[in-house]
């Protein structure tokens, strides 16, 4: 890549050229992706949606946002503070998410449902809370869909004990294609600049919402959907649809 490289115009051409082969090449992922999320739904399930540091943006694309659907939980390291009576220096720990046990916290905050889908993001795919979250999923028998960059993923090391990365436990991986370290455009001398997996994290869950969206209304179902709160009647109508799930999804101010 040549040094003219690194410039707004080269992040365009370069991540676009991802997105289109995301787009053409992910096809079956997403299909895969968008059939958990359907049956997840049909069954009058709740989308437990997490990861931890950037990979968060993505959790915000599919819970509790407009045009998403409603059955959704964002599931965080604040909920140690937010619902388990943590003190709030706890998130101060940069290294939070590599500590055991913390996880399995998180999990029995949340009180999720047996047909509950659990939609984990993580581009290296090895820090220890997320595959602890998948393995209890696992455990407790709930479906798994993975959010990761499989080049970055085969790259790097298992980090926990068990020896598994969180591709190892999903029933469906959607890859994001974002290359080992997520940075896209290289830099004179080493190192890179330019984060790709938030775009193409986007694309493929929102790709894999459509889809789900369609297979529900193939079968009969309207997908119970998030009208923005800032449209007339928005915020009323969206109590409505959420009192369906009482009790099983949180909406903060955050």
């Amino acid at each position: 890549m040549s040094v003219e490289s690194v410039s707004a115009e080269g992040f365009a051409r370069e991540s676009l050229a991802v997105l289109q082969h995301v787009t053409e090449s992910a096809r079956a992922e997403v299909a895969g992706a968008a059939g958990l999320i359907a049956d997840c739904i049909s069954s009058d399930g709740v989308i437990q949606s997490f990861g931890t540091g950037h990979s968060q943006a993505i959790v915000l694309e599919l819970a509790g946002r407009a045009g998403g659907l409603v059955p959704t939980n964002r599931l965080s390291m604040a909920d140690l503070v937010l619902y388990g009576g943590d003190d709030p220096s706890v998130l101060d720990d940069p290294l939070l998410e590599r500590s055991e046990g913390v996880a399995e916290r998180l999990y029995h905050l949340a009180g999720p449902s047996p047909q509950d889908l659990f939609v984990i993001i993580s581009n290296s795919g090895v820090n220890n809370v997320i595959v602890e979250m998948a393995l209890h999923a696992k455990e407790h028998g709930h479906r798994v869909l993975a959010v990761t960059s499989l080049s970055h993923t085969r790259a790097v090391p298992a980090g926990h004990p068990s020896g598994k990365k969180l591709a190892d436990l999903a029933d469906v991986v959607l890859d994001n294609r974002a290359p080992r370290g997520d940075a896209l455009l290289e830099l004179p001398g080493g190192g890179s600049v330019c984060a790709l997996s938030t775009l193409t994290g986007v694309m493929l869950v929102q790709m894999a919402v459509a889809e789900a969206s369609r297979l529900l209304l193939d079968s009969g179902d309207r997908p119970p959907v998030y009208v923005s709160a800032n449209v007339p009647g928005g915020f009323e109508g969206n109590l409505e649809l959420e009192k369906r799930y009482a009790g099983r999804i949180r909406r903060t101010a955050s």
